[in-house]
């Protein structure tokens, strides 16, 4: 049985397994209360950060890698093109882009506006962050012009990937997207694999239903 340990960027990979058709279960972990508090996760991930993934001896973390193992080892899938496909390139970019380019920045300026104290929510450092999410949204917009998913006209992994960023920055930070932006993650959010990801991640869920109660 896959274990995934932890939500946060643990959900791409619940909604990947649910796309899959994978079977697995989820173990929250509780960060706030203390990876260190929580031994059975630290002995899987002793750098105590979310997500990880066990899948028999195979023990991994970082999401996008986890999702790029679970092709690799479970698939085929359609939710990843072929590298002979014309559709490989872009969907690897938007694959990595997802959190290099985006939730990377967006977490951080997450946390000042979130955690930091009043004085420091618009540092040099949050500023730059912020610079870093825009100027790789740019790359999304221009793309979304161009096709109706990340990889051209079918959605893969690579959307599982984006669209878990851009939701982190709408709930986390209430970025103000474009009308383009908001239709695509429409079209993602309304997949069956997605409502079952968001169904089975309880603090996910109970996070959007707060964002969306306070009108984000």
């Amino acid at each position: 049985m896959i274990t995934v340990w932890g939500e946060g960027r643990g959900f791409r990979v619940v909604w990947l397994l649910e796309e899959m058709g994978l079977p697995y279960r989820l173990r929250r972990v509780d960060l706030l209360a203390g990876a260190e508090n929580d031994p059975e996760f630290m002995a899987i991930n002793s750098g105590g950060f979310i997500p990880a993934l066990q899948d028999g001896p195979v023990v991994m973390v970082e999401s996008v890698a986890i999702m790029e193992y679970l092709i690799a080892r479970h698939g085929p899938t359609p939710l990843a093109p072929a590298p002979g496909d014309d559709a490989f390139p872009a969907y690897q970019q938007f694959l990595h882009l997802g959190e290099a380019g985006l939730a990377a920045s967006i977490y951080f300026v997450s946390g000042a506006r979130n955690i930091a104290p009043a004085a420091e929510r618009d540092n040099w450092s949050a500023r730059q962050a912020m610079g870093v999410f825009e100027t790789r949204l740019r790359l999304v917009s221009r793309r979304l012009d161009e096709a109706p998913w990340m990889a051209g006209e079918a959605f893969t992994a690579a959307d599982i990937s984006v669209v878990y960023a851009l939701e982190l920055a709408r709930r986390n930070v209430r970025y103000p997207f474009a009308e383009a932006e908001r239709a695509y993650v429409a079209r993602a959010t309304a997949r069956d694999g997605y409502q079952r990801a968001m169904a089975a991640c309880h603090d996910t869920r109970a996070w959007n239903e707060t964002v969306a109660a306070e009108g984000g």
